[in-house]
């Protein structure tokens, strides 16, 4: 209950300050998701079955200033003998313009180890601002969340990509924006739960000094049509390596082909 006040009173907030500036925004064509899509992954930290995480497009349709918006629903939990020597329990939302692939609302929820982190942002795109937990920032045209940047990027098209093609997308991370970019690798036929199934290979040019130690630790393949879901990812951060495959999906938008 009190979760649906505070977004309505955010809306009420959004819609005032919205209305208060004219702005024009892009349309981004989208043959790579839908609502209902679910995704579920299996996480290794090493050899430990550390964790599963679940990365969902809810039913809703949640106007911001009259537009219609795809709420995007990410949880991990860890899990088994992990789960009792380093808990996690996060949470991510973003709630996503479903023209122009813009976030309205980002919400964050963090509790890993006894490590814990709260953000609410609440952009305002045509002033170029976002309330970032109550501080405002400037950011860039177009910028994206951490969660609702992933989708934006399966939009792309990155099926005609030439080796060593850079992808970016701006966004802000804890506050501050950075350029994030994907660069693309190749392509690569891997075996999933399903089957083999054909893949683009990138990796995400990271920020150095925060996770990983250098900025290319980190590959992720994509599947390889008009869908552009992460099949599998392989990190190596400070403390070891994580290795991340799905295990589950639903209401995708193109069936696989295995």
């Amino acid at each position: 209950m009190m979760k649906k006040i505070l977004l309505t009173c955010l809306m009420v907030i959004f819609t005032t300050a919205f209305l208060s500036v004219s702005a024009q925004y892009r349309k981004v064509q989208n043959n790579a998701f839908k609502r209902g899509e679910k995704l579920t992954y299996r996480i290794h930290y090493g050899f430990i079955d550390a964790a599963v995480a679940t990365i969902e497009i809810t039913e809703e349709n949640k106007k911001f200033a009259d537009r219609n918006t795809l709420h995007v629903v990410g949880i991990g939990k860890s899990k088994g003998s992990f789960d009792f020597f380093f808990k996690i329990r996060d949470r991510y939302e973003t709630y996503i313009d479903e023209e122009a692939m813009i976030p309205w609302f980002f919400g964050r929820r963090i509790d890993e180890g006894g490590y814990k982190t709260n953000q609410d942002y609440i952009f305002y795109h045509g002033q170029k601002k976002v309330n970032a937990n109550g501080k405002m920032v400037e950011i860039w045209l177009n910028t994206q969340d951490m969660l609702s940047g992933f989708y934006l990027a399966r939009t792309m098209d990155l099926g005609s990509a030439k080796e060593g093609q850079l992808f970016s997308v701006p966004t802000i991370v804890d506050g501050e924006m950075y350029n994030l970019q994907i660069k693309f690798k190749g392509r690569e036929t891997i075996k999933s739960e399903w089957g083999k199934i054909r893949c683009l290979k990138f990796v995400p040019v990271l920020q150095k000094g925060r996770v990983f130690k250098h900025e290319e630790d980190m590959i992720v393949w994509l599947s390889d049509d008009n869908n552009h879901i992460p099949i599998r990812a392989k990190a190596d951060i400070l403390f070891g390596s994580l290795k991340m495959d799905l295990i589950g999906y639903k209401g995708i938008a193109t069936s696989f082909v295995f």
